[in-house]
C-alpha cells in the first residue's frame, strides 16, 4: 500500500497524453511547481516510453507512473524507464498477476464487482475506477464499493475541478485521476506556466483552506472572559465559556493560559488533514508532531506547524 498511500497525499494524479517527449521534463517541473508530485504518463502515444525515461532521468523525486498499460511487454518497458506505478484502463489478469509477481505497483481498471473481486482475489487493495462518470459516477461506486470495506479506489474518467472533492470525500478513495490540468493543446503549445496555474488551483481546491478562527493568548481565566466580552460588546458575538477558552462567536478564541504561538495562534480548516500535512511538508513546511490531536479511531484531527507568523501559530483542523 505505500505507492497507494503516496497517490493518496498528492489527491490528484495528473494524467497526460504526450505527443513529444521533448515536453515531459517541463510539463513534470510545472505540475511539481503547482503543488503535486506525480503524473501518470500514457502509453498511447509512442512517445511515452521516452518522456517516462526523460522526467526519470531529470527528476529524482517526482513519482512518474505508466498509464494504458496494456501488455506485459509494455510493463517492462515502463519500469525501465522509470515508472514507479502502472495504471491500465481495464481488468488485464495477465498485466496484474504479472505486475503482482514482480513487485510493481499495479492498479488495474474496474468498473463493476467481477473485476473489482478478480483484483481483491489476486491480493491487490487498491484498483482503478474507470471511466468514472460514464459508469455511474460517484453514486455507483459507493453501491458497489460497499461489499468490499477494504477494497480503495483510484477514479479517473470526467473528474474535474467541480466534482474531484466530491470523490476525495469518500473515504475508499486515495486518489483521482484528472485531465483538465494538462491538456493536450496546454502541453503541445509549451504554455507551462498555465498549467502551473491550474495546478495550484487544483490543489487549492481540494486542500480547500479555510478560516476558522482566531486564538489569542490571554493568560488568565479572567482576562479571556474579558477579551471575549468586549468582542461580543462591539460586534454583538455570543460568548461561550468553556474550560480551556472562551469564544467570541465563532471566530475569536480567548485562551485561559498562554498557549502556542507568542501572541497566539490562527487555525484554518482543511478538507483532509492528513493531505493537507503532506502538501505543507513538501511545500517546506516543518509540522509540529508532538502537537497532533487524534480522533477515537485514532484518525488526525489538528496539528500545529512549527513557524510562527507574526507571533501566532497556524493551526490546522480536519473539516
Amino acid at each position: 500500500m505505500e505507492m497507494a498511500d503516496n497517490l493518496f497525499n498528492a489527491g490528484i494524479v495528473p494524467v497526460v497524453k504526450i505527443d513529444d517527449a521533448a515536453n515531459a521534463v517541463p510539463l513534470a517541473r510545472a505540475i511539481l511547481k503547482g503543488g503535486l508530485p506525480c503524473v501518470e504518463i500514457t502509453l498511447r502515444t509512442e512517445e511515452g516510453i521516452k518522456a517516462i525515461k526523460n522526467i526519470s532521468d531529470e527528476m529524482e523525486d517526482f513519482c512518474v507512473g505508466a498509464g494504458t498499460v496494456l501488455t506485459t511487454e509494455q510493463v517492462d518497458a515502463s519500469v525501465k524507464a522509470g515508472a514507479r506505478f502502472i495504471v491500465s484502463p481495464g481488468f488485464n489478469p495477465k498485466v496484474a498477476a504479472y505486475c503482482i509477481d514482480k513487485g510493481i505497483p499495479v492498479f488495474p481498471g474496474c468498473s463493476g464487482p467481477s473485476d473489482m473481486e478478480k483484483a481483491m482475489e489476486m491480493g491487490l487493495s487498491a484498483v482503478k475506477f474507470f471511466p468514472a462518470e460514464a459508469s455511474g459516477g460517484l453514486d455507483f461506486l459507493k453501491a458497489v464499493a460497499a461489499p468490499y470495506p477494504k477494497l480503495k479506489f483510484m477514479p479517473t474518467g470526467g473528474i474535474n475541478e467541480k466534482n474531484i472533492n466530491n470523490y476525495l470525500a469518500f473515504d475508499k478513495v486515495i486518489a483521482c485521476g484528472g485531465t483538465w490540468m494538462v491538456k493536450d493543446e496546454l502541453i503541445n503549445s509549451c504554455k507551462f506556466g498555465e498549467i502551473t496555474s491550474l495546478t495550484k488551483e487544483a490543489v487549492k481546491t481540494i486542500m480547500g483552506f479555510k478560516l476558522a478562527h482566531v486564538g489569542i493568548n490571554t493568560e488568565t481565566p479572567g482576562k479571556a472572559l474579558e477579551t471575549a466580552g468586549k468582542f461580543s460588546l462591539l460586534f454583538g458575538l455570543e460568548v461561550k465559556e468553556g474550560a480551556a477558552s472562551v469564544f467570541a462567536g465563532q471566530d475569536i478564541e480567548c485562551l485561559c493560559q498562554k498557549g502556542l504561538g507568542e501572541k497566539g495562534h490562527i487555525a484554518f480548516f482543511t478538507n483532509n488533514i492528513k493531505r493537507a500535512v503532506n502538501y505543507l511538508e513538501r511545500s517546506g513546511f516543518e509540522i509540529s508532531k508532538e502537537t497532533a490531536k487524534t480522533n477515537d479511531k485514532g484518525e488526525l484531527t489538528a496539528i500545529y506547524l512549527k513557524e510562527e507568523i507574526m507571533g501566532f501559530s497556524i493551526h490546522l483542523l480536519q473539516k
